[in-house]
Order: structure tokens, then C-alpha cells, then sequence
């Protein structure tokens, strides 16, 4: 199957934060049901990544899961991921579609209804909605709280689309009984003590799909 293809069985994609053990525990988390794996690294360059991308790319590969990247086009068409992961400031959906191919997985990152109508008119192939619950990761950033979620829900979307900004174990069922489609996370699953288990945790709490 191709990743594009896998996409639509998508609820819950891991975006990655730099730890010497990470492959490892993208191993565990894919093994658990992670569908989506995205590399991010703020810090690295693309050439310090590029080895670890492609580590990933074959470690999602053997799980059926789909490897994508944070921001960097080029390093996703030179690791051969399945797609890229673009902010609001990222430029156009097209650019990446041209450098990628029509069979590459392409998201991007929505804060309002209205940005989500327009990405997917642009051609996202799945969307990122939040920051729903305040983040360490993003602290610059406001949370919009998890009465965006229930907004999107109520667009009838034809493309997954994912909460993410402080989805934990904690937070997870509220956002679900929200209306969140998946699952974007970070610490909830890389810092449990048991990843596939905790993976397999937050997906049984969505419901039944598109």
C-alpha cells in the first residue's frame, strides 16, 4: 500500500523531539500503532538529520507506517520520506507537491476553520489543528483550547486532520469527546515508560473515522 494510500486508516501520528534513544522508542510507538512518524529538529541541520532520516524512513517501512518531515523539503526528497509537514509560514502546498511527486504525503498545520478550508483547497492530504492545550514545545504559542476541535469536526473535512498541542494521556479522551478526528503527540508516547502501550492507549480512545 501507498503511503498516500495508508493515510486514510491515520489516527495518530508521533512528531519526534532530539534524544539519543529516539529510534528506539519510534521502533516501540510504531510497533503500537503509530501511523505517522514526523522528524523534527529545530536545531540540526539538514545534513546532521539526513542519517537519522533515513534510520526512521526504514524503520516506519518495516511497520507499514508513514515517514514524514518537519518543515524541510529538501531533506524529505533527499531521505526519500513519504511526505513532508508544513507550518503556516512554510510557502505554498504546490512547491512541495512539484519537489515531491503526486504520491508524496503532505500536510500542513491549521490554528482556525478558515485556514483549514484553505489548506485543504491548497491540497493538503492531512491536517495538523491546534495548539489545542498549552505546550512546552511551542510555548510562544496560545492555546485555542479544545472548542476548535468541535469547529473542524462540524467542517465534515474529506482529509484526516489531527489535534496537537499538549495531547497527552490526560488530555486525550477530552479532546476526542471534542471531536478529534487523531492524534498528534510528542511526550505523551517518546517519554512514557512503555511507548507501543501508550500508543495503543490513545488511539482505542477516537472513534470511528472519516
Amino acid at each position: 500500500m501507498k503511503p498516500i494510500e495508508r493515510l486514510g486508516e491515520a489516527r495518530l501520528i508521533l512528531v519526534t523531539d532530539p534524544r539519543p534513544d529516539l529510534a528506539a522508542r519510534v521502533r516501540a510507538a510504531v510497533r503500537g500503532g503509530v501511523d505517522i512518524v514526523q522528524l523534527r529538529d529545530k536545531h540540526a541541520t539538514r545534513e546532521e538529520l539526513l542519517p537519522l532520516a533515513e534510520e526512521l524512513r526504514g524503520i516506519c517501512e518495516e511497520a507499514d507506517a508513514i515517514f514524514t518531515v518537519n518543515d524541510d523539503v529538501e531533506l524529505a526528497r533527499s531521505s526519500r520520506a513519504h511526505g513532508v509537514h508544513l507550518g503556516q509560514e512554510d510557502g505554498p502546498l504546490a512547491g512541495a507537491r512539484r519537489a515531491l511527486g503526486p504520491d508524496a504525503v503532505i500536510g500542513r498545520s491549521v490554528g482556525s476553520t478558515q485556514e483549514a478550508i484553505e489548506a485543504v483547497r491548497e491540497g493538503a492530504d492531512y491536517l495538523g489543528v491546534g495548539t489545542i492545550y498549552a505546550t512546552p514545545t511551542k510555548p510562544e504559542e496560545e492555546a485555542d483550547g479544545p472548542a476548535l476541535l468541535g469547529e473542524v469536526a462540524d467542517l465534515g473535512l474529506v482529509v484526516p486532520w489531527f489535534a496537537i498541542g499538549g495531547i497527552t494521556r490526560e488530555t486525550a479522551g477530552e479532546a476526542a469527546a471534542a471531536g478529534a478526528y487523531g492524534f498528534a503527540v510528542v511526550r505523551a508516547v517518546l517519554d512514557a515508560d512503555d511507548p507501543a502501550s501508550t500508543a495503543r492507549e490513545l488511539r482505542s480512545l477516537l472513534g470511528a473515522g472519516l
